[in-house]
């Protein structure tokens, strides 16, 4: 394996498993109200990915950007995405919903594929076709035994998956992209926060110290997992990077179930077996498909 592709797949590991880990970092800040830590992700996010714009690109860009109203409403619904993500896996987490969360994220590809066809006028082949129907037979099948749709998982899957459409069509790069996202985002948190310490009501004065500290870190554990993806992105194929991509959810499924005790009980299993079902099929046509275009390339 070359070494450029060794690498991008270290990166990809090293994005998706931090995804995963997620909930270690939001239960132990879940004593916080869900609002407050929001805001100061926000806030934390955009300090920390500002000192790597200042580092690494500077800010030359903002000037051009500011004067282009297609980038910044793109943005701003990027941010909007971005936004509800945030606000609703936090949410979950604090309420013992992570295997509903873990469910969001693995509908995501098939979000994303049937974005593609709605939205770019992608053609699905059967077999991806298969897979959305299987996916769709799961969900039909959890919102049954619920009484209710997956909200949860949908919602994520469908803000991700729009997030990632959004950033397919944007001008800039991944790090431009995320400071622009985290500024819009900034008057919440700044509203927020600065209403409640008008009223002398702020959480985090109040807090121990070990807390104040998980919320200051909430910036590099939000950036760094995206400052991996991006590097493994340039330098693996998107075939690679789906399929390492399940990895995220999985870690936080097994992390519900056996350590954190949610219920996964039989019925709410057949669900998630058609999804993964689902996955498989999506995937191995996927790679299929990959290596007879490799192999016709390679008998030119």
């Amino acid at each position: 394996m070359p070494n450029t592709h060794r690498r991008g797949v270290a990166y990809a590991l090293c994005a998706y498993t931090l995804w995963g880990l997620f909930p270690l970092y939001f239960t132990a800040v879940a004593g916080i109200p869900a609002l407050d830590i929001l805001a100061h992700r926000v806030l934390w996010s955009l300090a920390f990915v500002g000192v790597l714009v200042t580092w690494r690109i500077g800010w030359s860009w903002l000037a051009d950007v500011l004067r282009n109203r297609r980038v910044l409403s793109v943005f701003a619904l990027s941010a909007l995405m971005v936004f509800l993500n945030w606000a609703i896996y936090i949410w979950a987490v604090s309420r013992g919903r992570i295997v509903d969360a873990s469910l969001g994220y693995f509908m995501n590809p098939l979000v994303n594929v049937l974005l593609g066809w709605l939205v770019l006028h992608e053609r699905l082949r059967p077999l991806q076709w298969a897979a959305v129907l299987i996916a769709a037979g799961g969900v039909v099948w959890l919102t049954w035994i619920a009484g209710a749709p997956p909200w949860i998982g949908l919602t994520l899957a469908a803000a991700f998956g729009l997030y990632g459409l959004l950033r397919k069509t944007a001008s800039l790069g991944a790090w431009e992209g995320f400071a622009l996202e985290t500024l819009f985002m900034l008057p919440f948190a700044m509203v927020y926060l600065g209403w409640f310490a008008v009223r002398g009501e702020q959480t985090y004065p109040s807090l121990p110290l070990t807390m104040q500290l998980l919320l200051i870190a909430s910036g590099p554990v939000t950036a760094l997992p995206l400052l991996f993806f991006a590097a493994a992105a340039r330098r693996i194929p998107l075939s690679t990077l789906g399929l390492v991509q399940y990895l995220g959810p999985s870690v936080q499924l097994i992390l519900a179930v056996w350590l954190y005790d949610e219920p996964f009980s039989g019925a709410k299993a057949i669900g998630f077996v058609a999804i993964w079902a689902a996955l498989v099929i999506y995937t191995g046509e996927m790679l299929w498909r990959g290596w007879r275009t490799s192999r016709a390339a390679a008998a030119r």
